[in-house]
């Protein structure tokens, strides 16, 4: 059998065509295949959910030593309130006088009447001589004799 040039072209051809298609044709994954994926999936997603929960643990941590630091804050300067009141209600020059003590940040404030400058002068270095306070702001009203 004698097999022309052009016909061995048009073999050699469709081989090649077929060839390639096949090559185009995406096989099904096997089995093994899709446990191997399913398992990179879920290592991924953990990965990822363990991230997130150290993100989490991390910002739980940070708010609960700024909660605790509040909290310190807050005790600490009710301490000095307390330490202030005591100052005052010992001194007998203005024990009877109802000064109002407040306390932020170690900053005290004094509120209310008193008999004289003196008298005013002499609750806020009182409150200066406690241990913690940082500034004082005096507002006491020097009330005038009618």
């Amino acid at each position: 059998m004698n097999i022309t040039r052009r016909t061995q072209i048009v073999i050699a051809t469709s081989a090649m065509a077929f060839a390639i298609a096949a090559c185009g044709q995406k096989e099904e994954p096997t089995v093994g295949q899709r446990l191997d994926d399913a398992i990179n999936h879920t290592e991924q997603a953990m990965n990822e959910a363990r991230q997130d929960l150290q993100a989490a643990a991390s910002d739980l941590h940070q708010n609960g030593q700024q909660a605790a630091q509040a909290v310190a804050d807050s005790a600490t300067d009710l301490a000095i309130t307390a330490k202030v009141k005591t100052a005052l209600a010992a001194d007998d020059q203005l024990s009877a006088l109802s000064i109002n003590v407040d306390t932020v940040d170690g900053v005290v404030s004094l509120s209310g009447p008193a008999p004289t400058a003196d008298a005013a002068e002499r609750a806020a270095v009182l409150a200066r001589a406690v241990d913690g306070v940082n500034a004082v702001e005096n507002r006491l009203v020097v009330q005038g004799n009618s």
